[in-house]
């Protein structure tokens, strides 16, 4: 999924895998983030009998990495499936 030309420069993304629950899971799946200079904004982890739900949120990732992060998130070994939810912009009123 290459950015297109209206795309913003930036997006709210959500990553949601669901993957075996493995000692390294954790850091595996921050090392895309790592690679790019990228600091997540949120990561949230919980194990679900032998597998693990992990979300990672980026408020402001750079909407041509994007494609990149979802592809080496794929390929962790032991991934049952990935979500990738673009988030709506937020604006506060006032």
């Amino acid at each position: 999924m290459l950015p297109l030309p209206h795309d913003p420069p930036f997006r709210s993304v959500r990553f949601e895998l669901l993957a075996d629950a493995e000692p390294g899971l954790a850091i595996r799946a921050l090392v895309p983030f790592a690679r790019r200079n990228l600091i997540p904004d949120l990561v949230r982890m919980q194990r679900r009998g032998t597998s693990m739900l992990i979300e990672i949120r980026a408020d402001a990732m750079p909407s041509e990495m994007l494609h990149l992060v979802e592809g080496n998130l794929r390929q962790i070994v032991g991934v049952q499936r990935l979500v990738v939810v673009l988030c709506a912009e937020q604006r506060k009123a006032g």
